[in-house]
């Protein structure tokens, strides 16, 4: 059993319904890691360690 197959039975509603559903729980999980867990992971990535020009 898959995890989307899974979400796709527990969500309420004919087809139509389950995919507007569905689209707004992934613009909801995008959302959430915009907001809070790239800036709060950001500090620790190596991207801006830069060692050319110093």
């Amino acid at each position: 059993m898959s995890f989307y197959g899974l979400i796709w039975r527990l969500l309420p509603g004919p087809t139509a319904l389950k995919v507007v559903e569905a689209a707004v729980l992934v613009l909801a999980v995008v959302a959430v890691l915009f907001v809070w867990v790239f800036p709060a992971v950001a500090p620790f990535m190596p991207f801006n360690d830069t060692t050319v020009g110093q």
